[in-house]
């Protein structure tokens, strides 16, 4: 066990009490959720950015010590890696995302250059045994997920935002949904079902006017994925279901076809027969028709509206409700008239 002094501790230890001094262990757990310690060795110029505990973005450089958690990664539009089998104090690893987590990379996107290399300096550990000397390995979370915990929607309508791919418009169809549901006096919940570690977007719906909100982190959950996906959604739902609001708004990160685990959530019986509305985001027309298609061939749902870069103009609005007969509706320039129909499509406006 030594010391060391944290330059920058990433969001996805949000649920631990860390402070700047730590001490680690050279004994490294190869478990997704492990907090570790680890030097920056490299400069980036494009994401080269860290989600702090605060939320902040800061910019990270060589000689930075960041404690991230180990995990793995499979984005379309960002780094690809997975857990490392084993580690020893001095081996290299990669930054995968932005929220901290750490890996081996196997692909990445040219537009974001390599990841940061990282040298390893030891697992976090933390001192749960008061008066004792004792370090076990810091984790993500405020709890162990239960992966047969049930659903119970208590009667709450849902709402669930699915995309064709990441940065098809997702989080901000979220916001300008919950926003518009709390400037009609309706109480508000929202979490994010899947994806990678990463606050931004929860914090994004709660600057919207959401009254509580979660992410599948909070389970210990650090990359969501078909296995683990629908036990942290039926858990999100319920826990929020429970503090009673008048609606729950989730956002399904990455896309219908991805990695994250949104096909399966889509898939499970208990929580598609739970959602009172689908908003899907589509960043062309193409992908909003062939989106719309799969809702309703391969799971069984009626998407309420198209929202995403496809609804930008007018002719891409056009496109969907002649092609496909659903109401296309951009969250950014119409955020008013999209909050208004969902609310419309789940009883709480006449």
């Amino acid at each position: 066990m030594k010391t060391v002094i944290a330059d920058k501790i990433a969001s996805v230890a949000q649920h631990r009490k860390l402070k700047r001094e730590l001490r680690v262990s050279a004994d490294i757990p190869c478990e997704e959720g492990v907090l570790i310690a680890a030097e920056i060795l490299d400069n980036k110029g494009t994401y080269n950015t860290l989600e702090l505990l605060s939320g902040r973005m800061a910019r990270v450089k060589r000689g930075d010590i960041v404690v991230g958690a180990l995990g793995h990664r499979k984005a379309l539009f960002g780094y690809s890696g997975h857990l490392p089998t084993e580690l020893a104090v001095g081996d290299t690893v990669q930054l995968l995302n932005m929220g901290g987590v750490f890996g081996i990379v196997d692909s990445i996107n040219a537009s974001l250059g390599k990841p940061f290399d990282a040298r390893v300096l030891g697992t976090v550990l933390e001192f749960p045994y008061l008066g004792e000397r004792i370090g076990v390995p810091a984790r993500v979370g405020l709890e162990k997920l239960a992966p047969d915990h049930p659903l119970n929607p208590n009667g709450v309508p849902m709402v669930a935002i699915a995309g064709t791919c990441m940065n098809s418009g997702k989080t901000a169809a979220a916001c300008a949904i919950v926003s518009r549901l709390r400037h009609h006096g309706f109480k508000v919940d929202a979490f994010k079902s899947t994806g990678v570690a990463l606050r931004r977007d929860i914090l994004a719906m709660e600057d919207a006017g959401a009254r509580n909100t979660m992410i599948f982190t909070d389970f210990g959950v650090v990359c969501t994925t078909a296995a683990n996906g629908p036990a942290v959604t039926r858990t999100m739902m319920s826990r929020l279901a429970a503090e009673q609001p008048d609606v729950i708004v989730f956002e399904l990160g990455d896309g219908i076809l991805g990695a994250y685990g949104v096909e399966a959530i889509l898939r499970d019986e208990a929580i598609s027969s739970a959602l009172t509305s689908v908003v899907l985001c589509a960043n062309d027309p193409v992908g909003a028709c062939g989106g719309v298609r799969m809702l309703r061939e391969d799971f069984g749902i009626e998407p309420g509206v198209v929202t995403g870069p496809a609804t930008d103009n007018q002719v891409g609005k056009d496109i969907i409700e002649t092609r496909m007969g659903v109401a296309a509706i951009n969250g950014v320039t119409d955020a008013m008239d999209l909050g208004d129909a969902v609310a419309r499509q789940i009883g709480l406006l006449g």
